[in-house]
């Protein structure tokens, strides 16, 4: 006879003890994490922890608090003030792109605000390179022989600053600033202008210099840029054309140091005030 088949119920127990176990995973999950601190804080509060925080120079901690109080307080004031600091803080922490982005998104969405020109103006601060005298000192490399995109866009903004709003308090200094940043443009044209007459280019300096008088006025790297197609005409020959620069060099630049000195020292650059 063959032995009678058991019929093998399993036992509920492990599955149980398995369903206990998972339970206590999704808990213990939910337990560790972490909790909003400013979930019941008012606007007013998470605006004043995040300037706190700003002041103190801690604007990496104020940015999160700025955004989540773009979403608490939306369609306010304050909110419009949350994404200005933010832009601020963003800026100062190096983040220009997104510092751009979100004074660009401001603007777009507040064109009225009476804060537009502060807005104007910053962004060409994120723009403006402010440390140009501290690197220049380090690197002997001046912002006219870097990218000139931003200092573009810089000029932009201030130009549209002054433009808008000539009576507003950040005007004055965005035009000396743009003053500033001319002056950078324009020695790019000089620096391109004075390597090529290193290397014995002289028709190409000639070209360059006369490129940066042609499309500048008024500038400090102007004087340079003259003297540079003056020596570049005495190294090709061309005796009419040297001497007629040289005229107009000199009544235009009575005190000049190039004719005694040569080009200028780069211990001694134009921009240092």
């Amino acid at each position: 006879m063959f032995p009678a088949k058991l019929s093998v119920v399993p036992s509920a127990a492990p599955f149980a003890t398995a369903a206990l176990a998972l339970s206590l995973v999704v808990l213990a999950g939910c337990s560790s994490k972490p909790i909003d601190p400013t979930n019941s804080w008012s606007p007013n509060r998470i605006y004043s922890e995040a300037k706190d925080e700003a002041n103190s120079g801690s604007y990496d901690k104020a940015i999160p608090l700025y955004e989540k109080l773009e979403g608490r307080a939306a369609g306010t004031p304050l909110a419009q003030q949350a994404q200005l600091d933010k832009a601020y803080a963003q800026y100062k922490t190096g983040e220009q792109v997104q510092a751009i982005a979100t004074l660009d998104r401001f603007m777009k969405l507040h064109p009225a605000s009476p804060a537009l020109d502060y807005a104007l103006y910053l962004k060409g601060l994120v723009n403006f390179n402010d440390n140009l005298g501290l690197f220049s000192s380090i690197s002997r490399q001046d912002l006219s022989e870097r990218d000139q995109k931003a200092a573009k866009e810089s000029f932009e903004s201030f130009k549209e600053l002054s433009a808008r709003f000539p009576e507003s308090r950040y005007t004055p200094d965005a035009r000396q600033r743009m003053s500033y940043t001319v002056n950078s443009l324009a020695l790019s044209e000089v620096h391109v202008a004075r390597y090529y007459y290193s290397r014995g280019a002289y028709v190409a300096a000639i070209n360059r210099a006369q490129a940066a008088i042609a499309d500048y006025r008024d500038v400090p790297a102007l004087e340079e840029a003259t003297y540079i197609v003056f020596k570049s005409y005495d190294a090709l020959g061309m005796i009419q054309l040297r001497d007629d620069t040289k005229r107009v060099f000199e009544k235009t630049y009575p005190q000049s140091p190039f004719l005694g000195k040569g080009f200028r020292s780069a211990d001694n650059p134009w921009y240092k005030f």
